[in-house]
């Protein structure tokens, strides 16, 4: 993979569009709620401004969906990265055009602004060669820095690369080189935890993990996918009856341990009855909402003889504490293990945080979705842009 890097460009006084995932949860006075995406932006930023570069942000926030919402205005997450920095960052109302050409003419080496919310142009996630181009002639140069974003086809990740010299920013450089040694160099034991909802969110990491880890722990709602699968009775819980055939399929290969008790509930709610039982004995007017206390002990066993831990998807309906031991037993075995860890996944990573333990993993990814589909083989479509980047404009650099 040739892909240039933030060393490779002269920045010094240069104007550096960088591409950001500041797509932060806000409440509803559209205060930032987590500021843990800006914070990881720092030592891009800081890198930066030493080298009084030009600094131009770029992000996106929410699904504006083409339209202006007034809430997803960046001006908050403006005002929360000057608190961190202790520095100003200028904050303007538009994000293309030829007003914000002259705007990028008021910066100073080292000073910083953010474009207004790339989602409220429609044509960012159509991938337009002509917003593109405009986002481009903001700049000298421009820095990939949201992991998060690099599995879409958008214009600001993919399209600006064809008019702009490109590179991975920091951030960025450390997701691919995590998670390419995850593929191909794992340290043995390598224990795979996958969670969530939907076992077809997972079918292709599930399929090209198998060829490298030692067991894949399932939990979750996917594990009832996969218990119907072996012939038992559910309940209520939540299936996927359209992928029965390839969860038997999956089955087949002994690295795949499934749960051999969970928690049941009388509904699907906080307050619900609920009750520890086998995974065959399932009430058919019940269901599961979390994995049960054996099956903690017997994932906390094989995670701590692990030497690679990668964990993407909660085991339960964590947001209900009542159903959110599974997740967060998982998380204390995870940050206690001696293991290089890995987290992949914004519910695993919430889980993480809010038991205060994301500082003792290895590795929190920035992207779940573009992880997962990295851990797939697939070539993110942002990367692979980079690497076009780096053909097109190699010899003018």
């Amino acid at each position: 993979m040739s892909l240039f890097t933030l060393k490779d460009f002269h920045i010094t006084n240069k104007k550096v569009l960088v591409r950001v995932d500041f797509n932060v949860p806000l409440n509803e006075k559209g205060l930032v709620l987590n500021d843990s995406r800006i914070r990881k932006s720092l030592d891009t930023l800081n890198y930066l401004i030493k080298h009084k570069a030009r600094i131009i942000l770029m992000s996106h926030l929410g699904r504006p969906k083409g339209k202006v919402i007034p809430k997803l205005k960046m001006n908050k997450v403006a005002e929360r990265l000057s608190e961190i920095l202790k520095k100003d960052v200028m904050k303007f109302h538009d994000t293309v055009g030829p007003g914000m050409v002259k705007n990028t003419h008021k910066l100073a080496a080292g000073d910083i602004m953010l474009l207004e919310n790339l989602r409220f142009y429609e044509e960012e996630t159509k991938d337009s060669k002509a917003f593109a181009k405009e986002l481009a002639s903001l700049a000298d140069f421009y820095v990939n820095d949201a992991f998060g974003a690099s599995h879409r086809a958008h214009s600001s990740v993919h399209a600006i690369t064809r008019y702009i010299p490109g590179c991975a920013g920091p951030l960025l450089e450390k997701e691919i080189n995590t998670l390419t040694l995850l593929l191909q160099e794992p340290k043995k034991p390598f224990i795979v935890i996958l969670g969530g909802a939907k076992v077809s969110d997972k079918i292709g990491v599930i399929n090209n993990l198998l060829k490298k880890a030692d067991k894949i722990l399932i939990g979750g709602a996917m594990m009832y996918t996969f218990l119907k699968a072996k012939g038992l009775d559910t309940g209520l819980s939540k299936v996927e009856d359209d992928q029965l055939k390839l969860a038997k399929k999956l089955l087949k290969n002994k690295k795949i341990i499934l749960p051999t008790d969970c928690i049941i509930a009388d509904r699907f709610d906080e307050d619900a009855k609920a009750d520890s039982v086998k995974v065959e004995h399932i009430e058919s007017n019940w269901l599961g909402l979390d994995i049960g206390p054996q099956t903690i002990k017997d994932f906390k066993k094989i995670i701590k003889e692990a030497s690679t831990v990668f964990w993407n998807g909660p085991m339960g309906v964590f947001e209900f504490k009542k159903f959110a031991k599974g997740t967060d037993e998982i998380a204390k075995a995870v940050a206690a293990s001696k293991a290089k860890t890995i987290i992949g996944g914004g519910e695993s990573v919430e889980a993480l945080e809010k038991l205060k333990l994301d500082h003792k993993i290895d590795h929190v990814s920035t992207g779940g979705g573009a992880a997962l589909e990295f851990l797939e083989g697939k070539t993110l479509p942002a990367i692979e842009a980079l690497e076009d980047s780096y053909k097109r404009f190699k010899d003018e650099i």
